[in-house]
């Protein structure tokens, strides 16, 4: 699946959330998401709109490692 180029990061944010990402802590522009499914796992955000490909790529290709599925299966997950 092709990656969205309309994706902010307040959006990224709530649909990390189907997979127990919640909010911890912002400093500024910067949201820091925590899990705890499959182990401890911290990402940031930026409260940006729209996120840059290569930002968005980046978070999504740490999360698929962490959760151990696939990115496109992540991705359709997400917005699919």
């Amino acid at each position: 699946m092709r990656i969205p180029r309309d994706i902010s990061g307040a959006d990224l944010a709530n649909a990390l959330q189907n997979y127990g990402y919640r909010l911890t802590r912002q400093v500024g522009s910067h949201m820091r998401l925590t899990t705890v499914q499959g182990g401890e796992h911290h990402i940031t955000v930026p409260r940006h709109s729209p996120l840059r490909i290569g930002t968005l790529n980046a978070i999504l290709k740490d999360v698929s490692e962490h959760l151990k599925i696939d990115r496109d299966e992540l991705l359709n997950s997400l917005f699919g």
